[in-house]
């Protein structure tokens, strides 16, 4: 079993996943981060039998967002640059593991794409009790990463979803 944490979760992979931290990878940090003008990374990469998860944390419990850019179109972007870098690595990682699973990541006959979400409650509507809606933000992805993931995922503490991992 794996565990990653991010921020004040902890995210738990089974042994039949192999899970990293991408956006910690040297090849990243110290080579393609700064790649036409700066590249983003997603948090996770689990890689599971026949597909590729790329996964992305926020955190707003302590923090609330206050960056006006839109969520979806934040994670898509990230999503966008991860698999160029995931290609980059694997002809150019200078780290055999990390070239490995580049590779490996690449060779998967599926990609998906999860959010994990988590927010305090604004309490301010019924209806409303999240600052950022997850529904608009599942919406958005389908529409941006339809070439990559039809069915992303957005989960949290309180709405899990069928996915390999466990969170705390």
């Amino acid at each position: 079993m794996t565990v990653i944490e991010e921020g004040g979760l902890k995210f738990s992979f089974p042994a039949h996943c192999q899970a990293t931290q991408y956006d910690a990878w040297k090849f990243y940090r110290k080579r393609f981060q700064s790649t036409a003008g700066g590249s983003k990374a997603i948090d996770i990469l689990c890689l599971q039998k026949g597909v590729s998860w790329l996964i992305e944390i926020k955190d707003y419990r302590q923090h609330p967002r206050t960056k006006p850019s839109d969520l979806g179109d934040e994670l898509a972007s990230k999503v966008r640059d991860t698999l160029a870098g995931l290609a980059a690595a694997s002809a150019n990682a200078g780290d055999s593991g990390e070239r490995r699973l580049a590779e490996r990541a690449l060779a998967k006959r599926r990609w998906r794409v999860a959010l994990h979400l988590e927010q305090q409650s604004v309490a301010t509507s019924p209806l409303r009790p999240h600052a950022i809606n997850p529904a608009d933000v599942l919406s958005k992805l389908r529409k941006k990463l339809k070439a990559i993931d039809t069915q992303p995922v957005v989960l949290s503490l309180q709405t899990p979803g069928t996915v390999p991992w466990t969170v705390q």
